[in-house]
């Protein structure tokens, strides 16, 4: 259920934050962790997502990133910030940079949502800064092969702080 007006805040202070990390286990799949928090930074929403034969870190970042992207746009969220670990890939997204093969039509695919969506920006963050999308990324990784659309990601997370 997408948040409440009264969870975003005032009005004038509608821009949300979606942070995402992904998460690899070498020659098997890949995981990704997505938590939607308001401009207060509260935790609104999180979500954890799998990707069968897929151990690219590279591209499993960019795979998560195109997920947190759609999961927005699904919940009507367009005033965004990404914030994610992957400097490589948000360097390019920046630039619009899409000259890589190994990251090809996703690349150009999530360059478009940020170029159409105006009220979208990302940013690199360190990892001790996107800690909680990382943890999320894990326990979705812990969960192949079972895509668990009934795990509570909020929930399990509230449990863990």
């Amino acid at each position: 259920m997408p948040p409440t007006p009264r969870q975003l805040g005032p009005v004038g202070v509608g821009r949300m934050v979606c942070m995402w990390d992904g998460a690899t286990r070498r020659g098997s799949h890949s995981a990704g962790g997505l938590i939607l928090a308001n401009h207060a930074r509260e935790c609104l929403l999180a979500r954890g997502v799998q990707f069968q034969a897929v151990d690219d870190p590279m591209v499993a970042e960019l795979l998560v990133l195109r997920e947190a992207v759609v999961w927005c746009l699904e919940l009507g969220f367009f005033n965004v910030s990404f914030e994610g670990d992957a400097k490589v890939i948000i360097d390019k997204i920046n630039s619009a940079d899409t000259r890589d093969n190994r990251l090809g039509a996703v690349l150009v695919e999530i360059v478009q949502y940020f170029r159409a969506h105006t009220g979208f920006s990302i940013r690199f963050v360190g990892r001790e800064h996107n800690r909680v999308a990382h943890v999320v990324a894990r326990k979705a990784l812990s969960l192949y092969p079972a895509i668990s659309r009934s795990f509570d990601f909020l929930a399990w997370l509230s449990s863990r702080v």
